[in-house]
């Protein structure tokens, strides 16, 4: 009996022994499991309206940014019309670029004041130097008024923008911070007064800059997009051959990573110092007259200098009231030169 039981403790001795040894095994050759880190891309938040704001108030940033007019386009009896080039780094880093852009000067010895125009969307297969404000253009330099309006990255004579649409979309607003830091270098200009037209998505530009710097622009804005980002853009990419699906696939991943309202004009209103006239027609069937009723209100609610003039019948482009209106523009600006 003795004998049977050290025989059985012998055998379960052994096979524990033998499992242990298959587990020292087992471990040693099985390799190290590798542990991967997802890297999460946060370049963009360089262009938040925060961000912005301290990129623009440090004197050093966009300080390299170079204005220079390369070609004569038209001559008319009291401006010249031409094409300019600007160079500067719409990401603030080592990566210059340039865009270029139609300037148009009043003729004469003495010094004028300067207007930025800021065009809406034109398709880039239709799109040509000055194209979307060219018209106003003209009528502000026969009135005395240097008019500058650059093309953007990816239009005309310009670098490629940028293959993400988020940041193609926020290099707009650095392509006007860095007009702004280099217009010194336009001999004509008076020294003193920049005022802003801006036209639909233009408009959107216009009032992100004007958060962004802080400074009183006096600016008109025709039918402005004002709606809260990233529904203003959402709502035109219907219009889209594929319905707006790849755009809803960018802004997912967008919305991933990045929290939208700090990219969204309508949360930065209260940063506008500028006198703004804003004009829109009841007619338009671009921008919803009922943006503009929001826009109004929510600046008057928070003190802005705003006039808000509506036109009934009148379409996007303000016709057929365009003359009118243009002239409006006219007495405002000229109302506000220093």
């Amino acid at each position: 009996m003795r004998e049977k039981i050290l025989i059985i403790i012998g055998l379960l001795l052994s096979s524990s022994i033998g499992f242990m040894i298959g587990q020292i095994m087992l471990i040693k050759t099985q390799k190290p499991t590798s542990i991967v880190q997802k890297v999460i891309d946060k370049s963009l938040d360089k262009y938040t309206i925060e961000n912005l704001r301290t990129q623009f108030a440090n004197p050093d940033s966009q300080k390299g940014a170079s204005f220079q007019i390369t070609k004569d386009l038209k001559d008319f009896p009291t401006f010249t019309s031409k094409e300019f080039i600007m160079e500067f780094s719409p990401s603030f880093d080592s990566i210059i670029k340039k865009t270029s852009g139609l300037i148009n000067i009043p003729k004469g010895n003495e010094k004028h004041p300067l207007i930025i125009m800021i065009r809406g969307y034109v398709p880039k297969d239709q799109y040509f130097i000055g194209n979307g404000t060219i018209n106003g253009s003209y009528f502000f330099a026969k009135n005395g008024f240097i008019t500058v309006a650059p093309d953007f990255l990816g239009y005309a004579d310009s670098d490629k923008e940028p293959d993400n649409v988020f940041e193609a979309r926020f290099q707009t607003y650095t392509t006007i911070t860095a007009l702004l830091k280099s217009i010194n270098q336009i001999p004509d200009w008076d020294g003193k007064n920049v005022f802003f037209w801006a036209h639909s998505n233009g408009g959107q530009i216009a009032l992100t800059t004007l958060e962004v710097t802080g400074v009183d622009y006096p600016t008109v804005l025709w039918a402005p997009v004002s709606a809260p980002f990233p529904y203003s853009i959402l709502y035109y990419s219907v219009d889209a051959d594929d319905k707006g699906k790849s755009l809803r696939k960018e802004l997912a991943k967008f919305e991933d990573v990045y929290n939208t309202d700090l990219y969204s004009i309508d949360n930065y209103l209260d940063k506008i110092k500028a006198p703004i006239e804003l004009d829109q027609g009841t007619s338009d069937d671009a921008v919803p007259t009922s943006w503009s009723d929001n826009l109004a209100e929510k600046l008057k609610k928070l003190g802005s200098r705003l006039t808000y003039n509506k036109f009934q019948g009148v379409d996007h482009q303000m016709n057929p009231a365009w003359n009118e209106v243009i002239q409006r523009d006219l007495e405002f600006f000229r109302t506000h030169i220093k």
